[in-house]
């Protein structure tokens, strides 16, 4: 499938009533695990990408994060062994927006997360986020690929629905997608937001509603962030906790079988 069909194809998931359900990947063989259960898209999560990388998540332009050329590369590798659409989590863009959504998109991704948490001192602006969400619609190049516009309103924010209400205002005019709310999950106040101009994606985790009631209060795409891989990293705290303990193996029971694990990534399309 040539990349603007998977872009197509990705927008098209996003539906109200029946929301695109999107885990996060972090390298090759979580993604081809994750395709394997049968989800139909994948997107990235840059903390656990960076993270795998052996740098930390969140740092601004010029500090020792991801950064737009690891983040394409973990995204060109990932797209070359899938056959379902993939999302890149770009983080607020690094240096340069447009070169970074130009990088991702020569990766092969069909969408992007793109938040408006300004390094260290808050949010930008909405208008100045707005700007920033052109030129990464700009930067597309006729590829319809579908712009998640995070705002950080319920993380580092207000938390006040007039404030979201008016950034995806902002951002819809930019040519963004949806707006991605982490941090909220109250239905009630899903259901206001997804009165706006943008649908709503939100990031569930343990205890959040399931997905029914998130669907029915209109969100369009639900996600998990750096979860699963936080999940995977705290199975290797429990088995060498338990190794060097008790001297049991317990913990590493019902992994993936070897086998299994191994023809999936050689038998990758």
């Amino acid at each position: 499938m040539e990349q603007a069909q998977r872009a197509r194809a990705f927008a098209e998931l996003h539906r109200a009533g029946e929301p695109l359900l999107l885990p996060n990947a972090w390298d090759v063989a979580s993604a081809v695990a994750i395709a394997g259960a049968g989800a139909k898209a994948i997107a990235t999560t840059s903390a656990g990408v960076a993270w795998s990388l052996g740098v930390p998540d969140g740092a601004g332009p010029g500090g020792a994060g991801l950064g737009a050329e690891r983040a394409a590369a973990v995204i060109a590798r990932i797209v070359a062994v899938l056959d379902v659409p993939v999302s890149a989590d770009i983080e607020a863009g690094y240096e340069d927006v447009a070169a970074t959504v130009t990088a991702v998109l020569q990766a092969g991704a069909a969408g992007i997360n793109i938040e408006d948490r300004r390094d260290g001192s808050g949010l930008y602006e909405p208008a100045e986020q707005a700007g920033r969400l052109a030129a990464a619609r700009a930067a597309a190049r006729g590829i319809p690929f579908w712009i998640n516009a995070r705002t950080d309103v319920f993380l580092g924010g207000t938390r006040r629905i007039d404030d979201a209400l008016e950034r995806s205002a902002a951002y819809a005019a930019a040519g963004a997608d949806s707006l991605f709310v982490p941090g909220l999950v109250d239905p009630a106040a899903i259901a206001e937001l997804a009165q706006g101009p943008l649908p709503v994606a939100v990031m569930a985790w343990p205890g959040a509603p399931p997905v029914a009631e998130l669907a029915a209060a209109g969100a369009v795409r639900i996600s998990l962030g750096s979860a699963i891989a936080q999940a995977a990293y705290a199975v290797a705290v429990r088995a060498t906790t338990e190794l060097l303990t008790s001297g049991t193996y317990d913990s590493v029971a019902g992994g993936i079988a070897y086998d299994t694990m191994n023809d999936a990534v050689t038998t990758a399309p």
